[in-house]
């Protein structure tokens, strides 16, 4: 390979020569515009960093003037330590202890390359955490797929279910959540979602400056190599075409017993005190580590670039600056601590090198054996990029897809149809049992996992003398969100609310996961404004902080673009998980009980989706007050010891709820419909701000004068006990399933489909 990149002198000296800015995803005025800022045209190796840093994954140039809601509408509260605009968000729990918690996206390298692509994501996230200085202790994977059947979801689920499961085993964290969805939407544009939490002493808190002239920049971790130039920054910013993927870049490869020993290093160096600024280096690599910690710094830095630890020799400058190979970090490190730092990168075995330093200069300058390959205002690059107000309307189909509610389907008239029914949904992809998934993870892995799936929450010890923990849940129903954005994001944030409540904990925090179509089409930036600004009104009446998140843009076949889906992970504090509560029907004899309103509220449903295959009307009503009614009754009713067990109604309504509580512990429960109320919506209404509670029958009154002091309504169902679930009361006759019936059909779906 010859050495002599193209340098700014060249650039100087050459100002016309062609560049090839559309094949790296710049539109000419982006070019235009790079061209104004530096007063000539970029180097080769500007314009690589340009490119990675302005893609719609890094820049954010489509949602900013969306996302900035998030900020103005912020609720006041004294819990948040860090908020957006960092690599994770940090919340105070007590007892000095805080946690940091985020939700990204790799979704387009998953549909390339499912194991890798899926596995990546999981590292990318981890690296977001302990680059704040904290300790991982848990995954989750919001997932979702095209139709179950079909042969590329064959391809893909499998490789993604391996990626996370092999990535994250390995690094010996728990997986305790997530969720695993099924629309023909997806067909093409599988999501993988990962989210990761960590905790750290409120001291302990690092963020990614480049702070102190004369300070070093070290590299430290994998070394670079030509896997995932351009990966996830600019495969994430194209639409996928009919025919496959339009661009093919390499997927990145991960290695996660390199990513173990990079969580075990870094931790050490944080708390011995040798690092001023840190930063890893994930979407757009050495680009997006060096133009972010400069800029987030004194503004200025140099790097020797030939100075990268490299394991292939033949790249060239501009694939050195775009690789996202993975397990890499950046550190700055004053002059007096870097023998420290060299030393704990020597005892874990990883490699690193001194690639700059920091400087007062106001650019970032980077050379290639000895001659300069970039010369550029760091901030230009990596935050003050292209910003679109891109056009946006209400679809021309929205009204004619809500005035088609699913009033006219036919419902189940009799006992026996309504049993044929709901044994039909719990077999159905959607609702039927994830421990084909969820058996290749390990979700108990560090012995402070509390709760995993399927529990509402997963709920994480973090302090185990006091016995202080976390629960998180992750949720978002595509179909609401597609038939009414605004407030299917509101439906998202209240579900992942309840689930986080119904185990006893106090939600606290959110992150989000916001996944759309092109930004391009103005239906889908119409979609998208709807949830954002829905997700941030309701997060205000909640009084919940966004605390950071992630938007993936272009998840679109051709003019197919898949349904909203803006995924809200709620993290709430459990004061001890000794005493969470489960969803499990235990104790014969125990009341069943429905706290809430239910009302005939079946658009979006799974029984219109799997019945009928049908979407169209208005999802349910949002009631955020009742919301936050309801989670206080579910904390206090599990932090009292009143309630047995508890589990939110959600998908498939009650019935899918009673059949969930059974199936956990084999338990069954005789229950009757109140006169004057219709068994099928009972039993199917997917109404929100409701949750199906057990207590003792001694405590019955305890619990209903609890939920009136907070204006929940409560519906007295039956009682625990048996080895059927059996439902009186349906249209003259009875429902009945026997425990084993419902374990069996729950459990034939998954292995059916992808063993």
């Amino acid at each position: 390979m010859s050495r002599h990149a193209d340098t700014v002198a060249d650039a100087i000296a050459h100002p016309e020569r062609e560049q090839p800015y559309a094949e790296l995803g710049l539109k000419p005025n982006e070019y235009a515009d790079i061209r104004e800022i530096l007063g000539r045209r970029p180097t080769s190796g500007e314009l690589a960093m340009y490119s990675v840093m302005w893609s719609e994954h890094c820049s954010y140039k489509s949602s900013k003037v969306h996302l900035k809601q998030f900020g103005d509408k912020k609720p006041e509260t004294d819990t948040l330590l860090v908020g957006i605009g960092e690599n994770a968000g940090v919340v105070d729990i007590g007892q000095g202890w805080a946690v940091t918690f985020k939700v990204e996206s790799h979704n387009h390298p998953s549909y390339v390359e499912p194991y890798q692509g899926a596995a990546t994501g999981i590292g990318g996230i981890v690296r977001d955490i302990i680059s704040m200085g904290a300790r991982p202790i848990a995954v989750m994977d919001p997932l979702r797929f095209g139709a179950a059947d079909h042969p590329d979801t064959h391809r893909v689920l499998p490789g993604v279910v391996a990626g996370i499961g092999g990535y994250g085993n390995c690094l010996g964290l728990p997986n305790i959540g997530g969720e695993v969805v099924f629309d023909d939407c997806y067909q093409g544009n599988p999501l993988v979602n990962a989210l990761c939490v960590g905790k750290l002493r409120h001291e302990d808190i690092h963020l990614a400056s480049a702070r102190g002239v004369g300070n070093l920049v070290v590299l430290y971790g994998a070394k670079t190599g030509g896997d995932g130039i351009g990966g996830a920054s600019i495969l994430a910013s194209e639409t996928f075409e009919d025919g496959g993927p339009a661009k093919r870049p390499a997927v990145q490869v991960g290695d996660p017993f390199m990513e173990k020993l990079l969580i075990e290093c870094t931790l050490e160096v944080l708390h011995a005190g040798l690092v001023e600024g840190i930063q890893d280096l994930g979407a757009a690599g050495i680009s997006c580590a060096t133009s972010e910690l400069a800029s987030n710094g004194e503004g200025g830095m140099r790097v020797d670039l030939d100075k990268v630890p490299l394991r292939d020799h033949t790249l060239t400058p501009e694939e050195i600056l775009m690789s996202e190979s993975q397990e890499r970090m950046a550190a700055v490190v004053t002059p007096d601590n870097l023998e420290a730092f060299l030393a704990i990168c020597a005892k874990w075995d990883v490699d690193c090198a001194v690639i700059g330093e920091v400087t007062d200069t106001g650019r970032l300058v980077i050379e290639w054996h000895g001659e300069v390959i970039v010369d550029v205002p760091p901030r230009t690059v990596a935050h003050d990029g292209p910003v679109y107000e891109r056009p946006y309307a209400r679809p021309s189909w929205q009204d004619s897809l809500q005035a088609a509610d699913p009033s006219s389907l036919a419902r189940p008239a009799s006992a026996e149809e309504i049993r044929e029914t709901v044994l039909r949904l719990v077999g159905s992809p959607n609702l039927a049992s994830k421990t084909w998934v969820t058996a290749q993870y390990d979700r108990y892995v560090l012995g402070n996992t509390v709760l995993a799936q399927p529990e509402d929450a997963g709920v994480i010890r973090v302090d185990e003398e006091s016995g202080l923990g976390v629960a998180l849940s992750t949720d978002c129903n595509g179909r609401f969100a597609k038939l009414d954005p605004y407030n299917g994001a509101k439906l998202a944030l209240a579900e992942a609310y309840r689930n986080v409540a119904a185990t006893g904990a106090v939600p606290l925090a959110v992150t989000n996961c916001l996944n759309f179509g092109s930004p391009e089409d103005p239906d889908v930036m119409w979609q998208f404004s709807q949830a954002v600004t829905g997700l941030a009104d309701g997060c205000l009446e909640l009084g919940i902080p966004v605390t950071g998140g992630n938007v993936s843009f272009y998840n679109q076949t051709g003019e197919v673009a898949i349904h909203p889906t803006p995924v809200v992970g709620v993290l709430g504090v459990i004061q001890d998980v000794a005493a969470r509560t489960t969803m499990a029907f235990r104790t014969a004899g125990d009341a069943v009980l429905v706290l809430g309103e239910t009302r005939d509220e079946l658009a979006g449903s799974e029984w219109a989706h799997v019945v009928h295959g049908h979407l169209g009307g208005l999802p349910p009503v949002v009631d955020l007050a009742a919301e936050r009614a309801l989670g206080e009754v579910l904390v206090q009713a599990s932090t009292s010891g009143l309630a047995t067990a508890a589990h939110d109604v959600s998908d498939a309504g009650i019935a899918q709820v009673l059949v969930e509580m059974a199936l956990r512990e084999g338990v069954g429960a005789t229950v009757t419909v109140p006169q004057g109320v219709d068994p099928f919506v009972l039993l199917l209404s997917e109404s929100t701000a409701r949750a199906v509670v057990t207590v003792a029958e001694s405590d019955v009154d305890a619990l209903t004068a609890l939920a009136a002091a907070h204006g929940v309504p409560v519906t007295r169902l039956g009682v625990v006990g048996g080895t059927d679930l059996v439902v009186e009361g349906v249209y003259g006759g009875t429902a009945a399933w026997p425990v084993d019936e419902l374990r069996a059909t729950a459990d034939a779906t998954f292995p059916a489909l992808f063993a």
